[in-house]
């Protein structure tokens, strides 16, 4: 099972977060990965990035160890995690921060309202939706948005999302 949301908080020691992350992810038996939300583009974004990291894991040709690390590579269309990890990892601060979720079995409303309140979030999938200002800060250009619609601008993230397999 996948779920993908967003949420909204104050993370005051982004080590403290993380672990509380990887907690919850061993207690559950859930592959879990968080990103700064301000980078993400949509629920496809992230999908995409989910199915290349299982694909290229499937092919043994993944440069991380796990799964969680292969998403991120691919979700911040890097090759190199010391690349991907400033880019799309959160930070200290008000943040917004995008949550993948993925077990064999279900995962529960229950469980995920548990982290948050761990974490001192709230949830908002608003957040994950992006907009012009996504596709600057994820370092497409004013030419790259000029060669499609608005309604494509999510297409140049999962442009993006392709290379990985290129450029690795």
């Amino acid at each position: 099972m996948l779920k993908i949301i967003g949420a909204k908080g104050n993370i005051t020691d982004v080590d403290s977060f993380l672990k509380k992350v990887n907690s919850f992810s061993q207690d559950n038996n859930i592959i879990t990965q968080v990103f700064d939300a301000d980078m993400i583009f949509g629920e496809r974004h992230l999908i995409s990035a989910i199915e290349h990291a299982k694909r290229s894991i499937d092919r043994k040709t993944n440069t991380t160890k796990s799964l969680e690390m292969e998403i991120l590579l691919y979700a911040s269309g890097e090759r190199q995690l010391k690349l991907a990890i400033p880019k799309m990892g959160v930070k200290k601060g008000t943040a917004n921060i995008a949550f993948v979720f993925i077990k064999d079995s279900k995962i529960t409303d229950q469980m995920i309202n548990e982290l948050l309140k761990q974490l001192s979030l709230i949830q908002d999938d608003k957040v994950i939706e992006g907009d012009e200002n996504t596709l600057k800060k994820f370092g497409i250009t004013e030419n790259e948005t000029g060669t499609v619609t608005k309604d494509k601008y999510g297409n140049l993230i999962l442009e993006k999302v392709a290379m990985v397999d290129i450029i690795k």
